[in-house]
């Protein structure tokens, strides 16, 4: 009888499992269509602002705002989503997911400091904004320092992975630390947190936080990040493309 039950429990974890994994799918893409959307509204925005139209802008900004918070709660739900999928274990007496839900949900927005005010992409609307009439100045209250990182960088903390070298773009399962933030390539992290002589400690230089394993994983804007750092690459490449070709015309 307890292997009947046991089997059957198995059987109602891997459907779990299953739904998650799904839910789970159809939220990133959400998440990544919020995103293309904020870019979409920028590019607007700076064009509006070019004819002087500010009340326009204001108003594509708020609606940034609005989207961005709604970027945020379905962060937390991926999270709820993924943490619920891969720990709960079904047991005789019926769960209650609304409960488990909002405790998960709960704990994602305890761990972030974040708010759609402070998100990257809302600085980058307004850095964007603000260069139409103030190109290379620093925008109020902000140092020039500070204007160039958010405006020529990526939101990833680092962008190779410091195992096996390669560009975060290029990386075949990227995973990320919760704790440091810093990325890497899944198998090789792996095997880096269970060999005796790296304690565990993160191999990027100069990080001090001890790794754990189940704490090193594909967060809900991972690949999405890594998707708008190839879509930077190559909008970065064109100029280039076309110089070269220009130099191999001249030669000729």
């Amino acid at each position: 009888m307890a292997s009947t039950s046991g089997a059957g429990s198995g059987v109602a974890a891997g459907r779990i499992r299953s739904h998650t994994s799904a839910i789970y799918s159809d939220n990133q893409s959400l998440i990544r269509e919020i995103r293309k959307a904020v870019t979409m509204m920028k590019d607007i925005a700076v064009d509006l602002e070019r004819d002087e139209r500010t009340e326009m802008v204001k108003d594509l900004e708020a609606g940034v705002i609005q989207l961005l918070g709604a970027s945020d709660e379905c962060m937390h739900l991926s999270e709820a989503i993924q943490s619920i999928g891969d720990e709960l274990e079904p047991g005789p007496e019926p769960t209650n997911f609304k409960k488990k839900f909002d405790e998960e949900i709960a704990k994602s927005k305890a761990r972030s400091s974040s708010s759609a005010q402070s998100q990257p992409l809302l600085r980058q609307f307004r850095e964007a904004i603000w260069h139409v009439h103030h190109a290379g100045q620093p925008m109020p209250g902000e140092e020039q320092e500070d204007i160039v990182m958010t405006s020529t960088q990526c939101n990833l903390l680092n962008v190779t992975c410091p195992l096996s070298g390669k560009p975060v773009t290029e990386l075949v399962d990227p995973v990320r630390s919760m704790d440091c933030k810093h990325i890497y390539e899944k198998k090789a992290i792996l095997q880096f947190i269970k060999s005796k002589t790296s304690r565990g400690q993160c191999p990027v230089a100069g990080c001090p936080k001890v790794l754990q394993a189940q704490r090193v994983l594909c967060d809900p804007f991972l690949l999405i990040e890594i998707d708008e750092v190839r879509s930077m690459s190559k909008q970065n490449a064109g100029p280039d493309a076309i110089e070269d070709f220009t130099t191999l015309d001249e030669e000729d």
